[in-house]
């Protein structure tokens, strides 16, 4: 099977290239590092140690950061090369790590054999760890040709996914017993892993639960904050189509109780900004962007946030968030961020994606499901009224089952590179 899976990269070869620049037409890629994804790298790899992360979207280049930051003070290692795969992971990257010089980020090459040798040979990883569930064939087989170490952290195998890889079910065992050690962020994971063939399979936790410490210019701007003096904040985070028009709608019935209420929409994907802003307002909703900060007042009713990697700043002001792709067929998105940040999470009823994590918050009483619009208003209500809420002792509880999964999964790694 993966014979023919090289086969089919190889037919597309020749099109590369005008692929990419259709997508840069589009602005899709970025305007002038495009070229490395058909390996055309400029940064040199320099002497020593020098381990590899590929996380292919912005949530999990956050993940990684805490790993980064650990490795990257050990003297052992050289350099740590990340690669992504979207301009946003890329933007969030540049933001946190910049002044690390340890750190080099480069958007991954696309998975034809000729442009996976050139990046292999080029960076010469002494390990290689993918995280979630990014499995990229060529890339691997090459990988372990060279024998390169390849670890696969915070893995995440959907039920969706798993199925589409029993279908292919040889091909699934040729590609996961190439890994060395897999850390699954979830016991549902781990044992689809096991099923898929992969041979040595850990459940040390979600990663996701750890995180770097705030930095000062993490915060937002003073001069905002003491416009939001006094107001009613909610947020809505990770928004798909018809969710925001959904939260809009509550938060009209949220103003026949306080005329000072402000709702923040943090898009899931902010290419749709225009087309939110457009239904917010026929909603008769004033609507505010984040880069147009300046201009909010008390009668803004929304912030749209247009920008990307910003969510951790709204959390630290909005202890009620709602969390999209939950009210539509999506599976929900991860909540891990906005609960350790002392949030109250509130949802729709599909959470498929992530029914371990919400059955803990759950647990802890810090996620609530929501069916309609009334019942999100009505919860957002009690909520702002009865503020007895102790949030500080599951904040401590999140925080340290998060530094747990962290420690272990250092040590994991530090077999590796024998630091």
């Amino acid at each position: 099977m993966y014979h023919w899976y090289k086969f089919l990269t190889y037919l597309f070869y020749p099109f590369a290239k005008i692929f990419l620049l259709i997508r840069k037409i589009k602005k899709k890629e970025h305007i002038n590092r495009y070229k490395e994804k058909i390996s055309i790298i400029k940064k040199q790899r320099g002497d020593g140690c020098l381990v590899w992360f590929h996380a292919a979207s912005v949530g999990e280049c956050l993940s990684i950061l805490p790993l980064i930051q650990e490795l990257s003070k050990n003297a052992k290692v050289n350099k740590i090369l990340v690669t992504s795969v979207t301009l946003s992971s890329a933007k969030v990257l540049q933001n946190k790590m910049e002044h690390n010089k340890k750190i080099v980020h480069q958007f991954l090459p696309l998975d034809i054999p000729n442009y996976v040798n050139k990046f292999l040979n080029h960076w010469s990883p002494d390990l290689s760890i993918f995280i979630n569930s990014e499995i990229l064939p060529n890339l691997i087989f090459q990988k372990k040709k060279k024998k390169i170490p390849l670890l696969l952290i915070n893995g995440r195998i959907t039920k969706k996914s798993f199925y589409r890889w029993k279908y292919l079910n040889s091909f699934a065992r040729e590609i996961f017993k190439k890994f060395d050690l897999c850390l699954s962020s979830s016991k549902e994971s781990e044992n689809y892993l096991k099923i898929l063939g992969a041979k040595n399979v850990k459940n040390l936790g979600n990663l996701k639960f750890s995180g770097l410490g705030r930095k000062l210019n993490d915060k937002l701007n003073s001069n905002f904050l003491n416009k939001l003096e006094n107001r009613k904040i909610w947020c809505a985070a990770s928004t798909h189509f018809s969710e925001e028009i959904f939260c809009g709608k509550v938060h009209l019935s949220l103003n026949k109780h306080y005329k000072n209420a402000l709702l923040i929409i943090i898009p899931r994907h902010i290419n749709r900004i225009a087309e939110i802003k457009k239904d917010l307002s026929n909603l008769n909703l004033n609507v505010i962007l984040y880069t147009d900060i300046s201009q909010i007042n008390n009668e803004t009713d929304v912030l749209l946030v247009d920008t990307y990697g910003d969510a951790p700043k709204f959390f630290e002001i909005s202890k009620n968030v709602f969390l999209g792709g939950s009210l539509i067929s999506h599976g929900g998105q991860n909540p891990i961020e906005a609960s350790r940040l002392g949030c109250k999470i509130f949802h729709g009823p599909h959470i498929n994606n992530f029914s371990e994590i919400y059955a803990l918050l759950k647990s802890l009483m810090v996620s609530n499901e929501v069916n309609s619009q009334n019942e999100l208003c009505q919860a957002l209500v009690n909520d702002f009224e009865n503020k007895n809420q102790e949030t500080s002792q599951i904040i401590n509880k999140i925080n340290s089952h998060g530094e747990a999964v962290l420690n272990n999964v250092m040590k994991e790694i530090k077999v590796y590179i024998n630091i």
